[in-house]
């Protein structure tokens, strides 16, 4: 399998050009044969530190799905998103202008979610770019993923969904199981073993009520996969089942250090069914101390973080993209949609 990155100009303009509008008819006659080409866009919204780890996450796990299709993969950021000059740097020719969507004739869209900044997320800078997105996807792609903070705008924008926030941030791995036999969860077994990590949260009775299909569902973390078929058909992470084994990690020292640093008030608790008892136990001495002396220099003092031998995180999500790009391919048949 290959994924081939297309090359770029950087990114300048803020707008998204429209585009003529395909029916659902036309991507069904667009059958392709296991081994033809897909075209698949990536927003990558994620802050400057996980910029990079997130394209490689989402690069591979297409690798592994694909099979014998080839990727051709385009990058795009919102250039609402604050990047920093290293960052800029690195996405120099890599990265295009959100414009670039209407040209390419996408098969399917993945939209990751970003770092929050405002209270409310129409308070968010890139509010605007990011509904542009979601209004262009519905009409211009077969499918779109979602991830988090982006799947949280979309069901606000759509159906005026509101998510709540979280007392303490949900942050882990957590067993989520199916509910439901959507296409999507083809060879699929529970429970699934998904990442989590963010301070908001959808309510399933919400989504229920305006239409949408959860998919799988923790009885620690609320709800997992959902979906609703659009003229697109839109699925949603509410984790994150790309992440890596270390990203949950890469976060918490990251949390750490904000609190050494007084950029926050609490001390980070430790992502739930992640790290092994012995780290554990570490963690909740080496917080005492921090919590008393509170200083930068007390970063490098942490002490060896080990991961627990049962993690299995990622194992699903290579399956649930396989069956995504068997969808994009048009090896899926589903009734049409009804209205």
């Amino acid at each position: 399998m290959n994924v081939s990155f297309d090359k770029h100009r950087h990114i300048l303009s803020p707008a998204l050009a429209p585009t003529p509008r395909r029916g659902a008819d036309e991507f069904e006659r667009q059958q392709k044969a296991a081994d033809a080409t897909l075209t698949i866009g990536l927003i990558n919204n994620m802050p400057d530190p996980a910029l990079q780890a997130t394209e490689r996450q989402f690069t591979h796990l297409l690798q592994a799905a694909a099979g014998n299709r080839r990727i051709h993969l385009h990058c795009f950021s919102l250039p609402s998103v604050k990047r920093s000059p290293q960052a800029k740097a690195l996405m120099e020719g890599r990265y295009a202008d959100v414009a670039d969507l209407a040209r390419l004739q996408l098969d399917g869209l993945i939209v990751t979610g970003a770092e929050p900044i405002a209270a409310t997320l129409p308070e968010e800078p890139f509010w605007k770019d990011l509904t542009d997105v979601i209004d262009w996807a519905e009409a211009n792609t077969r499918s779109a993923i979602w991830s988090c903070l982006a799947a949280h705008a979309v069901v606000l924008h759509l159906d005026g969904i509101e998510r709540r926030r979280l007392d303490v941030k949900c942050s882990g791995v957590y067993d989520c199981d199916r509910v439901n036999d959507s296409w999507l969860m083809k060879d699929i077994h529970s429970p699934l073993k998904i990442a989590h990590s963010r301070i908001n949260a959808l309510r399933n009775a919400d989504l229920t009520a305006h239409g949408y299909q959860l998919l799988t569902e923790s009885r620690d973390a609320g709800v997992d996969i959902f979906a609703k078929r659009l003229r697109s058909h839109f699925v949603f992470f509410q984790g994150h089942p790309e992440y890596d084994a270390l990203s949950l990690q890469r976060e918490y020292l990251r949390d750490i250090t904000r609190y050494l640093a007084r950029q926050r008030d609490i001390f980070p608790a430790f992502p739930k069914s992640y790290f092994n008892a012995e780290t554990e136990h570490k963690l909740a001495n080496y917080q005492k101390r921090a919590s008393a002396e509170r200083q930068i220099p007390l970063s490098v003092e942490l002490p060896h973080l080990a991961l627990r031998s049962d993690l299995a995180t990622g194992v699903a999500a290579a399956a649930i993209f396989r069956n995504w790009l068997d969808y994009l391919s048009g090896g899926v048949q589903i009734p049409a949609r009804t209205t």
